[in-house]
């Protein structure tokens, strides 16, 4: 896995991944994709689907160096998701096209703005 090390100055370039809430910079999105969701958004090369599938609006941070047993993964529904650094809240929506995508790859989209919190259970 490359630096997760955002220069000084490019903070205002940070996006979140509306599924996983992963936190990097557009380019990084544009260049290498979403380490966790790649396979359904295709971020890698496309800056309409990064665009649409991240958010630059986004609350708090949390950094994961070990998912599979911490319990803020936990809490932020982030098992299985590589170490970095994620957002507590992102606002946004994604379309409808991406979140069937999302199902027909069997994952679950859980939204990350706080929405979807009532409906577990």
């Amino acid at each position: 896995m490359s630096s997760a090390f955002v220069p000084g100055g490019q903070q205002r370039y940070l996006r979140a991944c509306m599924v996983c809430s992963i936190v990097q910079t557009h380019t990084r999105f544009l260049r290498e994709g979403c380490p966790n969701c790649e396979s359904f958004l295709g971020l890698t090369g496309s800056a309409e689907a990064v665009q649409e599938c991240t958010s630059q609006v986004f609350e708090g941070l949390v950094t994961l160096a070990d998912p599979a047993t911490s319990w803020v993964a936990r809490w932020q529904r982030l098992e299985g998701c590589v170490g970095g650094v994620y957002a507590v809240k992102v606002v946004g929506t994604l379309p409808d096209e991406v979140r069937q995508a999302i199902e027909d790859a069997g994952a679950k989209y859980v939204p990350r703005d706080g929405t979807a919190d009532d409906d577990e259970g």
